[in-house]
């Protein structure tokens, strides 16, 4: 064979092995390695001196609440599902706007994923009754069956805040201002486990938040 014709095959044989590289290559370095952590694989260790001590598994327990449009809506609706979770109060003068405007962000992010939903927990149940939840909720155009806001028994909402989600919460009596809540939004699995704790005030960390909630739907476990 001539050198010129030796020249011209390797050429051609070298472009026919770059896509068997690449292949090669993205098998063997190319796979997603972005984890999203699982909280409290260990159990909670008393978590605010209120709740039981455990070494397994923490999983959101069972719980049933109201929403805003009358229908019973709790845990087992959390099933097979992305749920987005945060505990605020209408009445709130400090963060709760905040976080219902970057709340609102996330709906809007979700708008037409049947396999994501949030669940606003009101820690001020005898003011923010349904239908003053249903106002809030009009006004930050919550859609039905994706944004849910939730009212429940004081004891029982204060009782899954601290023990349940691991978010410090104190009753204010009625007084706006002595109200304690966190500003976090909690991501929940469709196991029931917490995925991750996100700034509800802090536009980066709900964008956090979007990222690690689509990399779930799309399989990381």
């Amino acid at each position: 064979m001539k050198p010129l014709r030796v020249i011209q095959f390797m050429v051609l044989l070298c472009i026919l092995m770059i896509p068997v590289l690449i292949i090669v290559f993205l098998r063997a370095f190319g796979s997603n390695t972005y984890e999203i952590p699982i909280y409290f694989e260990d159990g909670v260790d008393n978590a605010y001196a209120e709740c039981p001590v455990s070494d397994q598994q923490h999983y959101i327990p069972e719980f049933t609440f109201t929403s805003h449009l009358g229908e019973a809506v709790g845990r087992t609706e959390m099933d097979d599902k992305i749920t987005i979770v945060d505990f605020f109060f209408t009445s709130c003068p400090s963060i709760c706007p905040a976080m219902s405007d970057e709340m609102t962000r996330v709906q809007d992010a979700f708008r037409d994923e049947e396999g994501v939903q949030i669940y606003s927990i009101s820690i001020d149940p005898e003011y923010d009754q349904p239908e003053v939840l249903a106002e809030y909720a009009e006004r930050h155009e919550a859609r039905p069956g994706k944004w849910h806001f939730l009212h429940g028994e004081k004891d029982e909402v204060y009782e899954l805040a601290k023990c349940g989600f691991i978010l410090p919460t104190i009753d204010g009596m009625g007084e706006p201002d002595d109200f304690v809540h966190s500003d976090k939004f909690v991501l929940i699995d469709g196991q029931g486990r917490i995925r991750g704790y996100y700034s509800g005030t802090t536009r980066e960390q709900v964008d956090e938040l979007i990222l690690e909630t689509k990399i779930l739907l799309n399989g990381s476990k």
